[in-house]
């Protein structure tokens, strides 16, 4: 089990209760992609500080993140992230509300990690002066001043995940969104990064298949077929999916 040793913060419980409102909830969201149905009539309310999401490949997890921060538009039904509206209030999610995407690639823009880091500063209207400064400073609070002026293309798969972790911590969000973080990157580098997620102290909304890692979590939904199939702690809903999957495969062999 991977990532047994690592414990997030012993601040949940207050901040469970200092954020009694939802961060997310979907009324009645179904969501098509072409012809298909991918999310069906799904209603949730989300206030915890660690949510987890499983299921098999196609079950809607990354719709639903996508959804949630506004890359994705839903055919019917109503999504409120933040308190915001992703599809009309769109300009203002990037400042409450960061997104991992499972490959760093698709998310980096700019040839040097400095660059890449101040990029979020730059759209918050600081000049390029101030805003290289700023990420000058996150990286030294990761203690990674040296990556500054490092080339991008230098950098490991799990390395570029960490730049574009500290890209958006760098904005302070409230809320990380993240679709399956740990799924390109070898052992070690899954062990650094996870020990580095482990230690965030925003909420966050994760999509993985790697359940040692989500057993720390306040709550699981299970997505099957586009649908919540379960939903609670992690002690009861991951234990069940386990099951369920050795049930298939049993079966399967």
């Amino acid at each position: 089990m991977l990532f047994r040793s690592y414990t997030l913060p012993d601040d949940r419980g207050l901040a469970l209760a200092l954020s009694p409102s939802p961060y997310l909830s979907f009324e009645h969201v179904t969501y098509t992609h072409g012809s298909h149905t991918v999310l069906r009539d799904l209603s949730l309310s989300l206030q915890e500080r660690r949510v987890g999401i499983i299921g098999p490949n196609g079950s809607g997890k990354s719709s639903l993140l996508r959804l949630a921060h506004g890359l994705a538009q839903p055919a019917s039904g109503k999504v409120m992230t933040v308190g915001k509206c992703p599809i009309n209030q769109r300009r203002e999610i990037p400042s409450h509300v960061g997104f991992l995407f499972q490959n760093p690639d698709r998310q980096i823009l700019f040839p040097t990690v400095g660059e890449e880091i101040a990029f979020g500063f730059e759209e918050k209207g600081m000049t390029r002066r101030e805003a290289l400064r700023e990420a000058y400073g996150c990286l030294s609070r990761f203690q990674r001043a040296e990556w500054f002026e490092r080339s991008i293309q230098d950098l490991s798969g799990g390395q570029k995940q960490l730049v574009c972790l500290i890209s958006v911590l760098a904005l302070e969000p409230s809320l990380i969104l993240l679709d399956e973080p740990f799924s390109s990157l070898y052992l070690h580098t899954r062990l650094a990064f996870a020990h580095q997620l482990a230690s965030v102290r925003q909420s966050i909304m994760m999509a993985s298949h790697d359940l040692d890692f989500l057993a720390h979590f306040d709550r699981i939904l299970w997505l099957e077929g586009g649908v919540i199939h379960a939903d609670g702690p992690s002690l009861e809903v991951l234990p069940a999916y386990k099951a369920n999957a050795l049930q298939h495969a049993v079966s399967f062999a």
